[in-house]
């Protein structure tokens, strides 16, 4: 079943619900209203009868009788009977023979304790009422058929049912037209989703000019396409970079063996062919562990994190880099640590967060002429900040946006040895830790990395 069915016949259930709820309490009270203006007649004709039959005692029959007899044309099937307090009748009125009935003692008593008394007799409505006076007590009812108010009843019902019928029916028309003009911007969006590929990732899906749902829908949409745009674009470098970067050494060893088996070498010559591939070899280590390290950075369930000092990571970068070089030096400046502990903690992996910032140390001194990375910690609370600066020479503004793509060398840099994935890599393990990667180079200050992590105590 569509939606659009659904809407159509949620509406028209809804409709119909209101309907049959509006037409019952119409009806209802109607038919309430009906009965009590109908007593009130009968009550001003048993008052009536009362008052002329107390004054006028056995001689106000006849003169009853004729009353009765000339306004029965405004109760149909009346009756009226009077009685006394011990149930004898003094007075009977029919408007038709057929019209006679009889009434249970206990309905009479009913009447004598409680004045005046509502009760049915077959069809009819009836009214009793007791009256006492200084001359005696009677019991007076009055009862007849109200073909008024039933007829009236009655086409109340029949206009009330073909009321409902028709809303039912303009309901599901109004439900069909407004289901099928609600979903029509969600049918558009699904055609033109239809119409994207991974070859036409530039279209994008119109979300008009409204603020409603829809328009929320679209714009998440075009914000995942643009997502998925970049991320194929940057699978497409990546995969032309990496196929370049490895058929490079692969090409190397090839042609080195491929030499060196066109005749006989000496044993020297053959050692400097296998340092040589060695070297090689080497180097497609290095560019196999680092795409793999970034190919993990993307995979977030299989990462296990835990609390860590973020120190204790950097006195461990600081050991290892030194280790890479003799010329390379390491410059700390840890901030009064906090009281509280946890303020120390953050939330990550601590084996992915020593690559991160282990490249970026790495790149400082390698980059700048005195092979020196100045590194400062420090506390805010909600926040370790982590400034790993350097003096090598000053990155432009607009390449800036390049240096966290896999596999950019900047073109001052080639000469150096490197694939370029270092700050790659760095900026995908920060972004993992729901931390923040900034650059900002200027003369004077020189480069300066910050890595901005949140307290672990937030997480918890």
């Amino acid at each position: 079943m569509t939606i659009r069915i659904k809407i159509t016949l949620l509406f028209s259930v809804l409709v119909t619900v209101l309907l049959l709820a509006t037409s019952f309490s119409v009806y209802y009270f109607s038919s309430l209203e009906r009965s009590a203006v109908f007593k009130q007649r009968l009550s001003g004709r048993a008052h009536n009868a009362s008052q002329l039959f107390t004054i006028l005692g056995d001689t106000s029959q006849a003169l009853l009788q004729k009353i009765d007899a000339s306004n029965a044309r405004f109760f149909s099937r009346k009756s009226i009977r009077i009685f006394s307090v011990d149930k004898k009748p003094l007075y009977v009125f029919n408007t038709a023979p057929e019209d006679d009935f009889s009434v249970e003692p206990s309905i009479i008593n009913d009447i004598i304790s409680k004045k005046e008394f509502s009760f049915k007799i077959g069809d009819r409505d009836a009214f009793g009422q007791f009256l006492k006076t200084s001359r005696q007590s009677i019991v007076i009812i009055v009862t007849a058929y109200d073909a008024d108010g039933h007829k009236w009843l009655s086409d109340l019902k029949k206009i009330l049912a073909l009321t409902m019928v028709a809303g039912i029916l303009l309901s599901i028309l109004i439900g069909t037209l407004f289901s099928r003009q609600l979903i029509k911007p969600i049918a558009n969006i699904i055609e033109e989703v239809n119409n994207i590929s991974t070859h036409n990732l530039s279209q994008r899906i119109d979300a008009g000019s409204g603020q409603d749902e829809l328009f929320q829908l679209a714009n998440t949409f075009n914000d995942l396409l643009d997502r998925m745009q970049e991320s194929f674009t940057i699978q497409r470098r990546f995969i032309s970079n990496a196929s370049h970067e490895l058929s490079t050494p692969l090409t190397s060893i090839s042609s080195q063996l491929e030499v060196a088996l066109q005749k006989q070498r000496s044993e020297e010559e053959y050692k400097l062919v296998m340092i040589s591939i060695q070297e090689d070899v080497q180097q497609m280590r290095q560019l196999t562990k680092s795409l793999l390290e970034i190919a993990k950075t993307g995979h977030k369930g299989s990462i296990e994190l835990d609390e860590i000092r973020l120190d204790e990571v950097i006195l461990k970068v600081t050991g290892a880099v030194q280790k890479l070089s003799q010329s390379y030096q390491i410059q700390l400046n840890f901030e009064e640590f906090p009281d509280d502990e946890s303020k120390c903690m953050v939330f990550g992996n601590a084996d992915l967060l020593f690559s991160a910032l282990k490249n970026i140390v790495e790149n400082g001194c390698k980059y700048s002429p005195d092979h020196t990375s100045h590194i400062k910690l420090k506390f805010t609370g909600k926040e370790l900040i982590t400034e790993i600066s350097n003096q090598g020479d000053i990155i432009a503004q607009e390449e800036i946006e390049h240096i966290f793509l896999p596999f950019y060398r900047s073109p001052n840099k080639a000469h150096q040895k490197g694939f370029g994935l270092g700050l790659a890599l760095a900026k995908r393990i920060i972004n993992l830790h729901k931390g923040q990667l900034e650059v900002n180079s200027t003369e004077g200050q020189g480069t300066i990395f910050r890595v901005i992590l949140p307290a672990a105590s937030l997480f918890r």
